[in-house]
């Protein structure tokens, strides 16, 4: 692995586990096994380095998504598959929790990998909504793009439950909430 990867993988587990603002330069250089002048080499510090980690993150994030709404299933089945992907509740979202990061949504530059994450999410759920209106699998009155935010906040929201009660049945409460919403959405034969 190059110092560069090594610098960015550091990054990206520290952004996780103690956010932007609670991260220092040491602390990545240490986690990285990697000298001063290996970080300044490839970044123009701890804000390039940072948003270059959140690209890692947002493109193994996007990654993971896509293998669950990605194929042939019905659209109630792609957006379930993506709400059981595993996670890990008491840890949270890794973009999620930049999020709420004081210094991350300052920062225009910062901001931007999250938000484009977010933006991407929404879309590519949205679309698969869609898809299931398009082909009469959902009723014809659901607003994919008003569904898709329902279905992030829901996730989002079931982290913040999790944590904040360090149970993850909270955060699986909330999904299973997300499953019931979506698969009623179903249309039935005579509906429309």
């Amino acid at each position: 692995m190059s110092k560069k990867e090594a610098l960015t993988l550091a990054t990206a587990d520290l952004l996780w586990e103690r956010g932007y603002t609670g991260m220092s330069p040491a602390m990545i250089l240490e986690r990285a096994e990697a000298g001063q002048g290996s970080m300044y080499h490839h970044f123009s510090g701890k804000a390039g380095l940072a948003v270059a980690a959140m690209t890692h993150m947002s493109d193994q994030l996007r990654s993971s998504v896509e293998e669950a709404l990605d194929g042939e299933e019905s659209a109630v089945a792609r957006v379930c598959a993506f709400l059981d992907r595993e996670r890990d509740p008491l840890a949270g979202c890794r973009m999620g929790r930049l999020a709420q990061d004081h210094d991350v949504v300052a920062d225009a530059g910062l901001r931007a990998p999250t938000a484009d994450f977010f933006t991407w999410l929404a879309d590519r759920l949205a679309a698969v909504l869609a898809d299931g209106v398009r082909t009469g699998e959902l009723r014809s009155d659901t607003d994919p793009d008003v569904m898709a935010s329902l279905i992030i906040a829901t996730v989002q929201g079931g982290y913040v439950l999790a944590r904040a009660h360090q149970d993850p049945a909270a955060f699986h409460r909330a999904v299973d909430g997300a499953k019931q919403v979506v698969t009623r959405l179903a249309a039935t034969p005579g509906q429309d």
